[in-house]
């Protein structure tokens, strides 16, 4: 255990080394060697004239001239409303994460598994918001190749705000706010990503070996992930891949990971020949009323901008939202003879899936579709799908987010509208977006898994996992 310690510590001082560094070779540059690029806020783009591929791109203010990597800009250039609506849904997602994933999944494990549910959430947000700051803001959001950006802002060096110059820096991807408010917007999707992987190892691997795998993952599998599709100059956005808010970046990339880490892990101990009953549905519950709020700055706030698209994108995920809660909850009385809480919260979290790549591309009504099918698609994925994978994934991470990332992605090339999105949708290429983020996750993870599995261990041992991790783990227990 003590090796395994020292390799966490290895991640964390990795990252703020690599900040340290970055300062003192390059150190903040001096004011006027950054350009002072004079960006108009807009109301709000036409249709026509808006990337297809990046959230962060779809309320790009007009500028002249156009900025191609982060910049500074006057004070005067950034629009105000917009700002304080990326402030909000900043503070949204993250809520969906603290307390809404850790309730979620809390909710759900047994008794004797609350405590590392909840830790492991919150220590996830801990290590990847260091890791973000220290490398992989800088690898996700720079340009640089089209596989994966550059290393300018290690550290968050070259976020800077001026004040006697009335200068600030924002991102080219996001010219109408501070670049301090797009990183730490997107730094809440990366927290996210892997918290959702959580449900499919729970009650069964090692906590130091998870935070480990998480912080090597977040900086070699979802940083470039991010790069491929939300800058404009990946690969996938430039073959036109439509990804609104996370389709395939957040919930596909955590699907398919989660299923390798069952996979890789094995089954927990008397795995389908008893009973697991969840803690309390009423934790999960809450935890998906949370995600459904939180949802919101998920969603809508990906137009960063306080505009039109933003409100049709609140719309819309909320029309998915019940028509997920809805389907699965059919679609269950209908197998099963009888509707379940769990069924109604999974249903929830399955529209909202779905509706993450297509909702600024779409209307109210193929919002509506697409809510409908996620909720039997995801159904499918977490009974049937399941039992053919022979995975235990414990709280269905691919059978809901692997699964519902790939319907959304799909109907979004089907049923995205060129008078809202301004480019025609491709299924084609959204399937080649969803096949080739599968195939670099699944294979990543897996390297990863592997080696961790042979150096340091994954699984705690079988005394420990029959005890449960809150006593084995952190000599903690759920009061009663």
């Amino acid at each position: 255990m003590h090796s395994v310690g020292r390799w966490v510590a290895a991640v964390l001082f990795c990252g703020l080394s690599w900040s340290a560094l970055a300062q003192q070779a390059e150190g903040p540059p001096p004011a006027e060697a950054l350009p002072l690029v004079q960006v108009r806020a807009a109301p709000e783009a036409p249709p026509d004239l808006v990337p297809a591929s990046a959230p962060s791109a779809v309320s790009q203010a007009a500028s002249s001239p156009a900025l191609t990597r982060p910049g500074l800009v006057g004070v005067e250039q950034i629009n105000g409303a917009d700002t304080a609506w990326m402030m909000t849904s900043t503070a949204l997602v993250l809520l969906m994460t603290l307390p809404g994933i850790a309730l979620f999944y809390g909710g759900l494990v047994r008794r004797k598994s609350v405590v590392n549910t909840l830790a492991s959430v919150t220590a996830i947000t801990g290590l990847v918001s260091l890791l973000w700051f220290g490398l992989a803001y800088s690898l996700a959001f720079m340009p640089g190749s089209e596989w994966l950006g550059g290393l300018g802002r290690m550290g968050f060096t070259g976020l800077d705000y001026l004040k006697d110059a009335g200068r600030v820096s924002v991102s080219h991807v996001a010219p109408a706010i501070p670049e301090s408010v797009y990183a730490m917007f997107q730094l809440t999707f990366a927290i996210i990503t892997p918290a959702l992987i959580v449900g499919a190892f729970v009650e069964r691997m090692r906590f130091s070996s998870m935070l480990v795998f998480i912080g090597l993952w977040s900086v070699l599998v979802y940083a470039p992930v991010a790069h491929w599709v939300w800058e404009p100059g990946g690969w996938l956005a430039q073959m036109g891949v439509l990804d609104f808010a996370g389709g395939a970046v957040v919930h596909i990339n955590a699907g398919v990971t989660g299923l390798v880490c069952a996979w890789i892990l094995g089954p927990r101990q008397n795995y389908g020949k008893e009973a697991f009953e969840p803690f309390n549905l009423g934790l999960t519950m809450a935890g998906a009323g949370l995600l459904w709020v939180g949802w919101f700055g998920f969603n809508a706030g990906s137009a960063v901008a306080s505009d039109g698209r933003a409100g049709l994108a609140m719309a819309v995920t909320h029309i998915a939202a019940a028509a997920g809660a809805l389907s699965w909850m059919l679609a269950e009385w209908m197998v099963r003879q009888r509707p379940s809480l769990l069924g109604l919260c999974s249903g929830v979290v399955a529209g909202l899936v779905a509706i993450t790549p297509a909702a600024g591309f779409v209307t109210p009504r193929s919002a509506l579709l697409i809510g409908l099918v996620a909720g039997v698609a995801c159904y499918w994925g977490a009974t049937g799908l399941k039992r053919l994978l022979n995975a235990d994934d414990s709280l269905d991470v691919f059978g809901v987010h692997g699964i519902g990332g790939i319907v959304g992605a799909l109907l979004t090339g089907a049923l995205a509208s060129k008078t809202i999105a301004g480019v025609e949708g491709s299924v084609l290429t959204q399937l080649v977006g969803v096949v080739a983020v599968m195939a670099y996750s699944a294979g990543v993870s897996a390297v990863l898994l592997l080696l961790l599995k042979a150096t340091v261990g994954l699984r705690v041992d079988e005394r420990a996992e029959l005890a449960g991790l809150d006593i084995s783990q952190h000599r903690e227990r759920m009061g009663s």
